[in-house]
């Protein structure tokens, strides 16, 4: 057995390719589902749901840029011209 992974939750890569729908229906109910070659950890099927949260960042792109070591700095800020752009040949 696959160390921390329960044996109901781990499939040898023939089993699991025979049985994919009931592996994936699984992850769905049951969390995720491990797939062995040759006795060695190979892949790990998810459920979409599990998926998202794994890859959603956990702060916000405004949180993490308050958080960053510069917040305090004095930054000069730029005013943008208000001139138009020039025109380009294509």
């Amino acid at each position: 057995m696959t160390e921390g992974i329960s044996m109901e939750n781990q499939w040898q890569l023939q089993e699991a390719k025979s049985k994919f729908s009931h592996i994936v229906d699984r992850a769905r109910q049951h969390g995720p589902q491990f797939v062995t070659r040759h006795g060695h950890k190979a892949a790990v099927v998810l459920s979409f749901e599990d998926y998202q949260r794994m890859c959603a960042p956990e702060n916000s792109l405004s949180e993490f840029l308050k958080a960053s070591p510069f917040s305090d700095s004095d930054v000069e800020t730029f005013d943008r011209s208000k001139e138009t752009p020039r025109d380009v040949d294509l």
